[in-house]
């Protein structure tokens, strides 16, 4: 039960950060506060919640994904985290499973700023 209130308060979260909610604190809408004033990007977004679920099944050892929406990700973001796995896991048999993890951090950082360089993909909030 609590991995799925965790996971409801990150979705949470990414959905108030996409919204444009108003700050409970000013009532100003978070359109109006700079970055600095503790908004998320897209690509910081993408980095932690690919990197969360990279990470857990990368330690479970589990060979499966799991279903991307029930794990809050696009499609685009699912496929960033099968690739990155594949990758950790390889790393893993070539290294060890510390240099599988970097691995993880690092290519989930690059990855989703790629993918949001240009503000996000196109097709829609689940492409």
């Amino acid at each position: 039960m609590r991995h799925r209130i965790s996971l409801c308060a990150l979705v949470l979260a990414a959905l108030t950060a996409v919204a444009g909610c108003s700050d409970p604190g000013t009532g100003e809408p978070d359109a109006a506060r700079s970055p600095s004033q503790g908004s998320t990007s897209p690509a910081d977004l993408c980095t932690t919640i690919i990197t969360k679920w990279a990470q857990k099944i990368y330690d479970s050892g589990d060979k499966t994904y799991g279903d991307y929406q029930s794990m809050g990700l696009s499609n685009g973001q699912y496929l960033i985290l099968r690739d990155i796995l594949d990758a950790a896991r390889a790393e893993r048999r070539r290294e060890t499973a510390a240099a599988g993890r970097k691995l993880i951090g690092r290519q989930a950082r690059d990855r989703c700023a790629e993918r949001y360089r240009d503000g996000g993909p196109s097709g829609g909030p689940w492409t």
